[in-house]
């Protein structure tokens, strides 16, 4: 390749690259923007590849879409994206009204006008109050989750008009995302940033007057705030949180400047969430409790609990959304890592130990992604539950708690010539280092197997990963996915220690001093896919995002040669430095994630895994790198200075590519034409790399470009 940016812009008295973090250094757009034209050069014999990839998926995909609506106190809701439409317009009809009557809709938010004015826009949360004539919003416009608080008085339009009417302004800047209205209907909660954008406290705005008031302030940098409010309308949940303490206050929704009550003090190691029905309060905690159990407590005394479903050895309790006629509970199945939902319904309000129904909703296939839907009234009785699984798309389910029949609601529609049943999924065991089973999960084209889920060669497999803070990789199903399915290639999850999907112990097991533990589940997942035949040795990609990328990067480190090529999206991989620096958003609230360097143990074991402190001269396989510019969790400089140290060890004869995206944040582009371009060219690069597409062609196109 020609002179690449990397030479243009090494120092001698920095061979970290600890420069690149002078983000307002003109020296630091030079590189990146170079960086990117270089990774444009090398690409564009893939341009063929990555149209196709990218027209592909459309025409699978049904670009007109329609929410389903939902039905509040007085007014039906609903969202509309036009087939051209990058964003969604959020619609309305009194209650009764004829639907087909456009001239009865009411535009509440048009997401796609106000996108013109802004390369990125994400919503960051909607708020309807309780009487339904004001909605509040919030806006992030750069990608650096900086939201403002906008506020419309809503009245009833005619026709197709994009908020006609509306007293639409502009309250509040540099806030948190989230909204909540107290049932006063004339204030609204909100959250604000400390210097390193942690949420440390919760204001209550007055509508009206514009008066603002603190009700929570939280002075312990590991902690965050949030607030929510009861499905019962009667309780504002105001809660502070590190990754394994919590907290939570209380205050009468319909009087938000009244007293505040606490439910119970913080105790380290110990995490709560309430929820409510009335007379009741309804406590999921771990107290000595590892896999959680659900207790009750008065309303007079919420910090007096008292046994309500037992923890158990083999099934962690998740969470639990209370109704008038009792509860919903999500539960997680150690050995099979699956989830479900358990009805129970009580017999009139006074709950006991004796439920008069307790059961499992019924599971289509397995494993499956089963959920509650949106479900805003207490006494519903008719439940939307979503569903979806690595070979079906999500479905919306009216369950129906007195017949106990399901109605199809919705279903993404697929279009092209890779149906659903044309594909099948299957579990896979891997033996970790230390013995410990890690279910891996594949699903591929059906004709390429047999009826078990066995190929009948060896495929080219895409191994993704996450494994931390406990998130579960539930079965999700994917149309960009499809692109590669089509060609013959297998994707694969690796479930590895660190995230949630075999319960609370799984993810224990996976943080602080047992972080290793991700890494070689990682790298198990890879060998059991190769031993059991499902995986060709040579030509297996790991994709990693986040702290998803972390673990690819270890992984890398500790055996470059077991992957064909990977991609690592918003990578955490300079983590003993950031970690040192509690000036940069995250990092103090993480020190229960990764530990505390400033403690000499703890930076030991950092620094023994953190991927860019293990780099070593290996050949490294192909390496696509992607950073945002706005990304306040993991800051553009991590993957620019992954890329320039191992450019500048020159270690490798594979390419090693960096793309900064100069307008977006952690997620990425915010318009989802955008978005998909971006998904298209990383796919192109993985085919490539497996050997899907003419690997010898594309190396000729690339010798004549440079």
């Amino acid at each position: 390749m020609p002179d690449s940016p990397v030479q243009r812009h090494y120092r001698a008295d920095d061979p970290e690259w600890h420069w690149l973090e002078e983000r307002d250094t003109p020296e630091v757009t030079t590189f990146l923007t170079a960086a990117n034209a270089e990774s444009d050069r090398w690409f564009a014999p893939l341009a063929p590849l990555s149209d196709a990839l990218y027209h592909g998926h459309l025409a699978r995909r049904e670009l007109a879409v329609s929410s389903l609506a939902e039905a509040l106190d007085h007014y039906v809701y609903w969202s509309e994206t036009a087939a051209d439409a990058d964003y969604p317009v959020w619609w309305r009809h009194a209650i009764g009204a004829d639907p087909a009557d456009t001239r009865q809709h009411e535009c509440l938010l048009d997401l796609q006008s106000l996108s013109r004015h802004h390369d990125f826009v994400e919503l960051g949360d909607m708020a309807i109050s309780p009487d339904e004539q004001q909605l509040a919003w919030t806006l992030d416009t750069s990608g650096d989750e900086v939201f403002s608080l906008r506020l419309a008085t809503l009245n009833a339009t005619n026709g197709d008009s994009r908020n006609a009417g509306h007293d639409d302004e502009c309250l509040l800047e540099d806030i948190g995302p989230d909204l909540v209205w107290a049932e006063d209907g004339q204030h609204l909660l909100f959250t604000r940033y400390d210097s390193t954008q942690r949420p440390f406290e919760i204001w209550c705005l007055n509508v009206a007057s514009r008066a603002e008031t603190l009700l929570y302030r939280e002075e312990d940098s590991e902690f965050w705030v949030g607030m929510g409010k009861t499905r019962s309308r009667a309780w504002l949940i105001l809660e502070t949180a590190s990754k394994d303490t919590s907290e939570t206050w209380l205050l009468k929704a319909d009087t938000p400047l009244g007293e505040m009550r606490l439910v119970r003090a913080r105790e380290t190691g110990v995490e709560y969430g309430v929820d409510h029905r009335p007379g009741h309060f309804y406590v999921l905690h771990n107290r000595q409790a590892p896999h959680f159990q659900l207790d009750i407590a008065s309303e007079h005394a919420p910090g007096d609990w008292q046994p309500l479903i037992a923890t158990r050895d083999e099934v962690t309790l998740e969470g639990v959304e209370a109704f008038s006629w009792g509860l919903m509970v999500d539960e997680r199945d150690h050995r099979q890592a699956q989830a479900w939902l358990r009805v129970i319904e009580f017999e009139g309000t006074a709950p006991t130990q004796t439920f008069c129904r307790d059961e499992r909703l019924a599971m289509p296939e397995q494993p499956l992604s089963q959920g509650l839907g949106d479900c805003p009234h207490f006494d519903a009785r008719r439940l939307r539950i979503r569903e979806e699984s690595f070979t079906t798309p999500p479905s919306w389910i009216e369950l129906d708690l007195d017949t106990g029949e399901r109605r199809l609601l919705k279903r993404q529609t697929v279009h092209g010539d890779l149906a659903p049943e044309q594909l099948i999924s299957r579990r896979l065991w891997a033996t970790s280092d230390d013995g410990e089973q890690v279910p891996v999960s594949v699903v591929m084209r059906r004709d390429l197997c047999d009826d078990a889920g066995h190929p009948h060669a060896p495929l080219p497999v895409l191994l993704y990963g996450y494994g931390a803070y406990g998130e579960t990789l539930d079965p999700w199903f994917s149309i960009a996915r499809l692109e590669l399915l089509t060609r013959g290639v297998a994707f694969a999850v690796a479930h590895v220690r660190g995230g949630g999907d075999r319960g609370e112990p799984w993810y224990l097991a996976g943080k602080l001093e047992h972080k290793e533990n991700s890494f070689n589940d990682f790298l198990a997942a890879r060998d059991a896919l190769v031993e059991q035949g499902v995986g060709a040795a040579d030509r297996i990609a790991a994709y990693g995002a986040s702290a998803g990328g972390l673990l690819v990067g270890a992984s890398l480190n500790k055996r470059p040669e077991a992957f064909c090529a990977a991609v690592l999206d918003v990578p955490f991989v300079d983590v003993l430095r950031t970690m040192e620096n509690p000036e940069l958003p995250l990092t103090t609230a993480e020190y229960t994630e990764w530990g505390n360097p400033h403690e000499n143990e703890a930076r030991r074991r950092i620094r023994a895994y953190s991927p860019l402190d293990n780099l070593s001269a290996a050949p490294y396989p192909p390496l696509f790198l992607q950073g945002s510019w706005h990304d306040t969790r993991v800051p553009y400089w991590e993957p620019a200075k992954l890329y320039a140290r191992l450019r500048q060890m020159d270690c490798t004869p594979h390419p090693v590519l960096l793309r900064t995206d100069m307008s977006s944040g952690h997620g990425g582009a915010s318009g989802r034409f955008k978005a998909w371009r971006d998904n298209a060219r990383q796919d192109a690069f993985l085919l490539w790399a497996l050997g899907v597409c003419e690997k010898a062609d594309f190396d000729e196109a690339v010798r004549d470009n440079d």
